[in-house]
């Protein structure tokens, strides 16, 4: 079973406004489902920045080693070297 909607009531600049009613007209989209994919994907977005703090923070506790940086040149050179330049 679909679970109900709720209402919510935001104010937003009035060029803000104007700017996604023109386009949404465009679309032929409500303005619902505009806010709501707006909405996804600022959540989206920062799901995906949480991410890569977690991967920036766990690299600055345990950056590469000397081992792993050889092994990612000599695959680069690898790589480019099947290149047709």
């Amino acid at each position: 079973m679909a679970r109900p909607a709720t209402k919510v009531a935001v104010s937003i600049p009035s060029g803000l406004y104007q700017a996604v009613e023109r386009l949404r007209k465009a679309r032929r989209q409500s303005r619902s489902a505009v806010i709501q994919d707006a909405l996804r994907h600022w959540l989206d977005s920062q799901t995906q920045a949480a991410l890569a703090r977690e991967y920036q923070a766990g690299y600055r506790r345990k950056p590469e080693g000397r081992r792993e940086i050889r092994a990612a040149q000599a695959a680069a050179v690898r790589l480019l070297a099947s290149e047709d330049w």
